[in-house]
């Protein structure tokens, strides 16, 4: 299985835009391609408020948009392009991307540069995809044109490039997470088409109906999930996930105390973060054939107590097994649960008014590692991240 290895970004919100910078193949590294980021199968950004954690969570969220035919709708919904670009369109006139697979002996890479045009958007100037396999001195280069509004990259999948198939892949399964919407109109609390289950959705709004789908397609990672979630919410008996008699196509995520089967309790009547524990719960527990793969979450932690968050980065650690994970976080207490090398830390540089990321030296900081727990080098701004 290729496995996401780096991102390069030029000119993408807060990340600094180099007009000498540029998507080329080239043998090797890209030497200018913008500010990089690497992944490992635990990824875990550091930063301080406003560092530009949540941008490159965000860049993840436009892929999951892109590959579905719907980047101008992503646009539209972050305030059109002048919010994408590097302090905006007038000093910014274009963005540039690439985004690296690396497997057995092989190398894939899909590259984009998107352009400011009117009204308020952005348009494909380049799309080209790669693959390189060891060995050979120079890569496979596709060009999927420009000029275009969404990308070409699933049209030429099915037209039979398979290239293309292996970036399209490993794009559309780099999917972004983010539960913290548990308010009482939040899709999570509200009633969900049974059917809409093949695989949980980004905000949890699905959820009554996917867990009803695993307890009838995999009951041992259903009841895994049940368990787990009595270790954060001990009362908990199991879901009752029935379809309503009135109309026996939605359902809601109803639920009984344990040892009580005389009261049907209801979502309105779970706490925030028990409800979002419950997402959390399902999104790292699921079969290993339906999990992503790469799940990308910013600040799962919210409104979780202490010990549940030790029990999210043993799940975590679980599914890191099976896919990747990237999370960004502000929890100490989650911090402590992963090593030095886990850490990306993401910072403001005040000169050059723009994100820069960084990886600590494991090697380098060893004598600090013996002496202090990761969120301790994290406080005493021996890593960075810090205001």
């Amino acid at each position: 299985m290729d496995r996401l290895t780096k991102i390069w970004l030029n000119g993408y919100k807060s990340f600094k835009y180099d007009p000498h910078a540029h998507p080329g193949v080239v043998i090797g590294e890209p030497a200018h391609l913008g500010e990089s980021v690497e992944f490992g199968d635990v990824t875990v950004l550091l930063g301080a408020n406003g560092a530009g954690k949540s941008n490159l969570v965000s860049f993840f969220r436009m892929l999951n948009f892109m590959v579905t035919g719907a980047l101008q709708e992503y646009i539209g919904r972050e305030g059109t392009s002048d919010s994408l670009l590097y302090y905006g369109r007038q000093n910014t006139l274009r963005m540039q991307a690439a985004v690296e697979f690396t497997g057995q002996e092989r190398r894939n890479r899909y590259l984009m540069t998107l352009a400011d045009a009117a009204p308020d958007t952005l348009i494909f100037t380049d799309e080209v995809v790669t693959f390189r396999r060891e060995g050979y001195p120079r890569p496979q280069e596709v060009s999927l044109g420009s000029g275009h509004k969404e990308s070409r990259l699933k049209e030429c999948y099915e037209q039979g490039d398979a290239t293309c198939g292996v970036i399209f892949y490993m794009l559309s399964r780099c999917r972004c997470y983010q539960f913290h919407d548990t308010s009482p109109t939040a899709n999570i609390r509200k009633k969900v088409y049974v059917e809409d289950a093949d695989y949980l959705r980004s905000d949890g709004g699905n959820l009554a109906a996917y867990l009803r789908a695993l307890r009838q397609t995999h009951r041992a990672y259903y009841d895994r999930i049940i368990q787990t979630i009595r270790l954060a919410f001990p009362q908990f008996g199991d879901f009752v996930l029935e379809p309503a008699p009135e109309n026996n196509r939605y359902l809601l995520l109803n639920w009984r105390e344990a040892g009580r089967s005389d009261y049907l309790f209801g979502p309105h009547q779970l706490s925030d973060g028990t409800l979002r524990f419950m997402a959390l719960a399902a999104l790292f527990l699921q079969p290993p054939q339906k999990l992503p793969s790469v799940i990308v979450i910013d600040e799962p932690e919210l409104g979780l107590h202490p010990y549940a968050i030790t029990v999210l980065a043993s799940m975590m650690n679980t599914a890191a097994k099976k896919c990747q994970v990237v999370l960004s976080t502000q929890s100490t207490r989650l911090v402590d649960e992963f090593d030095v090398g886990q850490i990306t830390v993401v910072e403001r540089d005040p000169k050059e008014n723009c994100t820069r990321c960084k990886h600590p030296d494991a090697i380098v900081l060893e004598d600090w590692v013996r002496r202090y727990s990761t969120s301790e080098l994290w406080e005493k701004n021996v890593l960075g991240g810090r205001p």
